[in-house]
Order: structure tokens, then C-alpha cells, then sequence
């Protein structure tokens, strides 16, 4: 038996005694030394409303805007549960959450939270030009995608649901999609897998159907002919009217003239190839960029060049660079940009997970040309200069042609 040291409170000295009462008394005021908690928020849903509403991952803020999640459709039933500035903060699954602007939302107070939102049959087919996958909801829930490559496949998350789905039907009219299939990688987040036959991303599009609840993944098909003849090409002259962009370090030349001088180069030397162009601006007009998304998925090209100036602090920093947002459509990038270097010009980069506006959409492969600096002296002296606009054009349409021929 172990005789332990065992002595009556009594026997205690005072200054112990005194500790103790000290250390009780604070127990007892640090609740009151606490931040306040709010006990009295409640969650609340909403549908998302307007045009292109968008998740962000967080709170974080710069020119470009908070880091964004992917666009969604209207109607998207969210859980509100907090309040940040500009932003509700909501509850996508028990382990996600994300941010809204509340301009993006209404609230709807007929709507009713269920504890399962469960998933029905699966349907993958083919129209015309697009392979879908249709996957029956209890309610339009929210989402977002992923593209990844080796091997090429989109990853869908839908949150808040919970699987139900017994079936999968899949009809030879399917012609990109090879495989369709799915995890349920969370108690209430269902990951969608959708494996191509082609290497190269062509774009997707996440909606809803307009009669129910079938969310509908429609997955563009690489072109029958990659011939220049056969596509059609956007072009994007950044910036225009009242939005400037950056000015000339010595000319005070304004980007957004020498876009779209750019711009009309690139659109020339294309219908020289019996390219049908697209352009989101042929002017000085103020376009915003929710317009030029929407005018881009009117007119579902094949990919799309949104060309721009760049400026920097440092008036030594020079060079080209691309950009892009998804992984899926780097090729392209990467392809124009080794092509432009053969100006002579520095190389800035090839710059992906772009949190630019369009380079936001999934439906089509896109790449945005920082040409050059006109915060650069010498970059300047050729961006001014026309002869430097129809060699960028050149060099743009053999990149797009480099990539073609890897597609291919």
C-alpha cells in the first residue's frame, strides 16, 4: 500500500487558503470577462436572384474581389447564417460554408430546411453539340466544379445532398462523356465524377432545368474539325468607356484605346482565316462584366482572348503574360504566350488561378494576354507603335494554332 501525504483543508496555510479564493473567484468572473456572445442570430434561407450570382471562399478582399467559389444559378436555396459587411456568410453543408453578396439573395420565408435533401435517378446524354448529365434533386441546391486533368474529368460537389440515387442511365448519344458515376464523400455533399474522352477541357455548364429540380451538366464536345474555318472565336478589348484602365508612362495613352486597337488586329487577322469573331466590344463603351459574360454565353464560342495592358509600381517591370483560371484550360495559355515571347519581349509569366471576372466561366477555353507594361518606357514605345499591333495578332493566332495541333 502506497501511504500517501493526505492533510485536512484546515491544515492548510493562509496564503494557500488565499490563492485558492483567488483562483475560485476568477473562474467565476471569466465569463463575465468574455466577449459577449450573440445568443439571438438566427438562420435564415434564401434563393440566390439576379444575374450570375457567385460563392466566394471566404472574406478576403482586393481589386480583383474576394477568391471566388464558381457561379450559380437562380433559385439556389442557401442557409444564411451570419452577417459580414456586404456578405452573408452560409451554411453549404455541416463542413463548408462560404460567402454571398447580399444583392445576390432574397430571403423566402416559405422555404423550410429539411435535415436530408435527397438525390434521385441519373440521366447522361447527347443533343447536337453537348453531352448532359441530369441528376433529379428534392431541391435546387448549390454547387460548385472542379477540373482536373491526366486524366481529363469534371468534379461537381452538391452540397446538402444526400444520395438516393439508385440508378444511372447512360445513352450512347453520350459522345465526350466516358464515364459518369459518383461518392458520397460526406454525409450530406455528393461528389459527381465525369470522365472525357479528350485530353482537352471544352467547357461545362452548371444550371438547373427551368421546369423542376434536375441539376443539368452540360459538357461541351470537342469541335468535329479543328480547322480555324470551322470555330468561333470571342475577342475581349479590356476595360472601355468611363473604366480606362492604365495609361502610358510617358504618352498617357489609355488601355482601353490600345485594347481595342489590339483588338481589331486580332479580329483581322482571324477573318483572314475565315474565323467567325465575336467581339464583346467594337467601340468606347463601358461595357460591365456581368454583360460581357452574358453576351459570351449567347454567342457559345469555342474559346475566347480577352486582351489587356498591363501597369506596375516599378517602372523597370516588363514583359507578356497569360492567364488563366482553370486548370483545364491552361494549353491554351501556355501555347500563346510561348509565341508571344518570340517578340523579344520579357517573360512576366504564365499566371493561373486567375481571379479575374472572364476568366470566371466554365464554358469555353479562355485566356487573357497581358501584352505588355505601359508603365515600362520601352514596352510603351511598342505598344504605340501599329506595326506591334498586327505582329501580337500574328503571334496570338499561331499560339491558338500551336494548341490546335496538340489537340488534335
Amino acid at each position: 500500500m502506497i501511504k500517501q501525504n493526505m492533510r485536512h483543508p484546515s491544515h492548510l496555510s493562509q496564503s494557500s487558503q488565499k490563492s485558492r479564493f483567488r483562483l475560485l473567484f476568477l473562474i467565476l468572473l471569466l465569463p463575465l470577462l468574455s466577449p459577449a456572445q450573440d445568443t439571438t442570430k438566427k438562420s435564415f434561407l434564401v434563393r440566390t436572384t439576379g444575374q450570375l450570382p457567385f460563392l466566394e471562399y471566404g472574406p478576403g478582399d482586393d481589386r480583383l474581389g474576394g477568391a471566388k467559389m464558381g457561379y450559380l444559378d437562380t433559385n439556389i436555396v442557401l442557409k444564411v447564417v451570419d452577417s459580414l459587411g456586404t456578405d452573408y456568410i452560409v451554411q453549404l453543408s455541416r463542413q463548408h460554408t462560404a460567402f454571398i453578396s447580399k444583392s445576390s439573395v432574397v430571403a423566402d420565408s416559405s422555404l423550410h430546411s429539411k435535415r436530408y435533401y435527397l438525390t434521385g435517378s441519373w440521366n447522361v446524354s447527347g443533343n447536337d453539340r453537348n453531352d448532359v448529365v441530369a441528376v433529379s434533386l428534392e431541391e435546387r441546391l448549390p454547387y460548385r466544379s472542379i477540373q482536373q486533368i491526366d486524366p481529363s474529368r469534371i468534379v461537381v460537389d452538391i452540397f446538402g445532398a444526400t444520395s438516393n440515387s439508385n440508378w444511372i442511365t447512360q445513352k450512347t448519344t453520350a459522345k465526350e462523356i466516358k464515364n459518369a458515376w459518383y461518392e458520397q464523400v460526406e454525409d450530406d455533399v455528393m461528389r459527381i465524377y465525369i470522365d472525357l474522352k479528350h485530353p482537352q477541357h471544352w467547357g461545362h455548364l452548371i444550371s438547373y432545368d427551368s421546369a423542376g429540380k434536375r441539376l443539368m451538366v452540360r459538357v461541351k464536345r470537342q469541335p468535329t474539325s479543328l480547322r480555324y474555318r470551322n470555330l468561333v472565336i470571342a475577342i475581349d478589348a479590356g476595360h472601355g468607356g468611363a473604366n480606362t484602365g492604365a495609361s502610358g508612362k510617358t504618352s498617357k495613352a489609355l488601355e482601353k484605346e490600345y485594347t481595342l486597337k489590339f483588338a481589331h488586329a486580332l479580329k483581322k487577322t482571324l477573318e483572314r482565316k475565315k474565323v467567325r469573331v465575336v467581339m464583346t466590344r467594337t467601340d468606347d463603351t463601358d461595357i460591365s462584366m456581368v454583360d460581357r459574360t452574358l453576351l459570351l454565353r449567347q454567342q457559345n464560342p469555342d474559346l475566347l482572348i480577352s486582351l489587356h495592358l498591363n501597369s506596375a509600381g516599378n517602372p523597370a517591370v516588363k514583359g507578356t503574360s497569360t492567364y488563366y483560371r482553370y486548370i483545364g484550360f491552361r494549353p491554351l495559355t501556355q501555347a500563346i504566350l510561348k509565341r508571344m515571347l518570340q517578340l523579344g519581349l520579357s517573360d512576366y509569366g504564365n499566371i493561373g488561378n486567375f481571379n479575374f471576372a472572364l476568366s470566371g466561366p466554365t464554358e469555353y477555353p479562355n485566356c487573357l494576354v497581358e501584352i505588355a507594361f505601359l508603365s515600362n518606357e520601352e514596352d510603351e514605345k511598342r505598344i504605340l507603335d501599329p506595326r506591334f499591333h498586327a505582329d501580337v495578332a500574328k503571334k496570338i493566332c499561331k499560339g491558338i494554332n500551336d494548341w490546335l495541333r496538340q489537340v488534335r
